[in-house]
């Protein structure tokens, strides 16, 4: 106990804490002050914890030590059956309760700040199951659970690069041979722009220069890519000559197949489908039952830290160690026939894992067979539609055969030299590795007389001379060729455009000659035009009041008509009657009885004039000849088209027929 209060008392008193803490005042502090001691380090390791807990109440000053203690993964020294006095214990301060997680705190504190910062983004929301049948949380609650793993992955990567060993010290000193060589392409650059400019011109080349370089680049790639194609394409074409002499083998070996053969190999498959279904399925399906529960069970348990791996690491030594030493024990104890059952169940252990061992060695062949055969399948499909060749049988299979027996001996000759090549390249490599330590022994060499002469360094400094000079001319000689492709195309751009001033000289000429003819006639055209829009326009609004004068007058006359030939139908029906009136008075007068029969018998007719209105006017007539009857009829159509004519015929017939005239427009 003295040496874990010596330790908390020593970590506080360093930074960051600067507590000035012995033993004596720390063992006297107040349960409050011991809390807020507490809070203090919880604090440095999460900067949220930063709180006076005298403002706070101690529920939940409890409540929120509980959570960060559970998130660092504290396990208090009672274990789970101590939990409910180690809560009161907290609440109230109690020293028992509070120097261990003081002691357990300050040994870990850059490894709680790490999981302390972690938590903060890996620890999950808890949403209720009925809150996330609505689409949109679902969809928000699913990308906050891609973004939890993308943190995941990126401080494992950080981590990494963390840990991988770069040094600092060769990046700063590549950063400033890097800065040297950038300062050094941009002088050259600078100078070669001026030695550009001057040329007349040179945007524009040098714009054809960078389309020319990406031509280049282009073409390179195009060219990579058909190498490509054409290696996938000879690959393909292997991999079409192998299924087709692994289909003529199964074909083959399907023509020369027996009912014997079939019903063994069908028994088999039997024999070895029972197995898999009574004995190996089953146990994986058992086995692949408790990996998924247990790796469920390590999935709910929270993340654990580097020191709680290595406790684990040592248990589980222990355990193995325990384990050896009661296997020793038991050995020990055994008497001899349980070494020879044990020797016997050994054998019978060896035997099943043989066989597991077969059968899935078998499985794993069947599925290679089947992915063989669908392949072999597709191919043969692809051969048949693109009009592929039959099987190879009699003497073509023999001359095939032969083939590739010239075949093989070539390549086994081949193979020869090649190996031979390779013991070459190996006495190759070996005189380099040789004639490279002399190259070294001898720089060494020159090395120790350049000092001794006082001229150390020498011998580098003219070798970076020579390659400084030899990287200046081929520098040179490119730009030279630069520029001498700059010009030709210059040259060719201008004998271009000279051609085509030449060709449009003639047509700009006459081109000009138009211009001032149209700058003339567009004054007039547009005051011709303007006087033509005022003159239609003026002309359109007469000839519309000119239609509409028309068709009144139209109407009007068409009215008038109508009126004249009714007058004169009524005209001469009054005449008919004073005719008839006349008549009747001659008749009166006479003497004769057959004459006043004859005049007195019924003759004429009535005419009904149903108008649309639905009124009716009826016009009775005595005598009525027929013309002024159809003469009548027309001059009502003409008046009411919509009328409805009945004509009675009663001219000396006691059933004349009715005739109905119904008119639907003028004629």
């Amino acid at each position: 106990m003295s040496e874990q209060l010596k330790l908390i008392v020593e970590q506080l008193n360093r930074e960051p804490f600067k507590k000035n803490f012995n033993l004596i005042t720390f063992d006297s502090l107040e349960p409050m002050q011991l809390l807020q001691t507490l809070n203090d380090v919880l604090s440095e390791i999460d900067p949220k914890q930063a709180i006076d807990i005298r403002e706070e109440m101690p529920e939940q000053t409890a409540k929120r030590m509980f959570t960060i203690l559970g998130m660092m993964k504290y396990k208090p020294a009672g274990g789970i059956s101590e939990v409910s006095s180690f809560r009161q214990g907290l609440v109230i301060g109690s020293k028992p309760v509070v120097h261990p997680i003081l002691h357990w705190l300050l040994q870990r504190i850059p490894e709680l700040k790490k999981r302390a910062y972690l938590a903060r983004f890996l620890t999950k929301l808890e949403v209720p199951a009925e809150f996330l049948q609505d689409d949109v949380i679902a969809a928000t609650f699913h990308q906050y659970e891609e973004l939890v793993e993308g943190f995941k992955n990126i401080h494992k990567e950080c981590e990494q690069l963390k840990s991988s060993g770069f040094s600092t010290a060769e990046i700063r000193r590549d950063i400033v041979v890097m800065d040297e060589e950038k300062d050094q392409l941009i002088k050259r650059v600078d100078r070669l722009r001026k030695r550009v400019e001057a040329v007349s011109n040179h945007q524009r080349m040098l714009e054809l220069a960078r389309q020319l370089r990406m031509e280049k680049e282009q073409e390179e790639s195009l060219t990579h890519q058909k190498q490509e194609q054409k290696n996938q394409l000879f690959q393909a074409e292997q991999r079409l000559q192998r299924s087709q002499i692994q289909l003529k083998d199964l074909q083959q070996a399907a023509a020369d197949a027996k009912p014997e053969s079939l019903m063994k190999r069908l028994e088999e498959d039997i024999k070895f489908n029972n197995y898999m279904v009574s004995e190996k399925l089953p146990r994986e399906l058992e086995n692949m039952r408790k990996v998924v529960q247990y790796l469920q069970k390590v999935a709910s348990e929270p993340a654990m830290g580097q020191a709680e791996l290595r406790e684990l690491e040592d248990k589980i030594r222990e355990t193995n160690t325990e384990i050896n030493q009661l296997i020793e024990k038991r050995m020990m104890q055994n008497d001899p026939m349980d070494d020879k059952l044990s020797l016997f169940k050994q054998q019978a252990a060896i035997i099943v894992r043989k066989k597991e061992t077969k059968v899935e060695e078998l499985q794993e062949a069947r599925e290679e067979l089947a992915a063989i055969e669908r392949k072999l399948n597709m191919k043969s499909s692809q051969t048949r539609e693109r009009g592929g060749m039959e099987l190879i049988r009699g003497d073509e299979f023999k001359r095939y055969v032969a083939k590739l027996r010239g075949k093989s001996s070539t390549y086994k000759k081949k193979r020869q030299e090649m190996f031979e090549l390779k013991m070459e390249y190996g006495v190759l490599q070996r005189t380099e590795e040789i004639l490279k330590e002399q190259h070294t022994a001898g720089q060494q060499q020159l090395q120790s007389l350049e000092a001794q002469r006082g001229i150390s360094g020498y011998s580098d400094t003219q070798e970076e001379l020579e390659r400084v000079s030899t990287i200046k001319s081929d520098l040179d000689e490119m730009k030279g060729r630069t520029l001498d492709d700059m010009s030709e195309m210059v040259k060719k751009l201008n004998s271009m455009i000279a051609e085509k001033k030449s060709a449009l000289s003639p047509l700009i000429k006459d081109l000009r000659g138009l211009r001032q003819e149209h700058a003339e006639l567009a004054p007039v055209y547009e005051q011709k035009k303007a006087q033509y829009d005022t003159c239609a326009a003026g002309l359109e609004s007469n000839r519309s009041k000119l239609e509409q004068e028309v068709r009144t007058f139209r109407e009007k006359t068409t009215q008038d008509e109508s009126r004249y030939h009714y007058i004169n139908c009524m005209r001469e029906i009054i005449e008919s009657q004073m005719q008839r009136a006349a008549d009747q008075s001659k008749i009166s007068q006479s003497t004769d009885l057959q004459v006043r029969r004859t005049a007195l018998s019924p003759r004429g007719g009535v005419v009904t004039h149903l108008n649309p209105g639905g009124d009716r006017r009826t016009v009775n007539l005595r005598i009525l000849s027929r013309g002024l009857l159809s003469a009548l009829t027309w001059t009502l159509a003409r008046v009411e088209p919509r009328a409805i004519l009945l004509v009675v015929s009663t001219h000396n017939s006691p059933c004349a027929p009715l005739k109905a005239r119904t008119t639907s427009k003028r004629p």
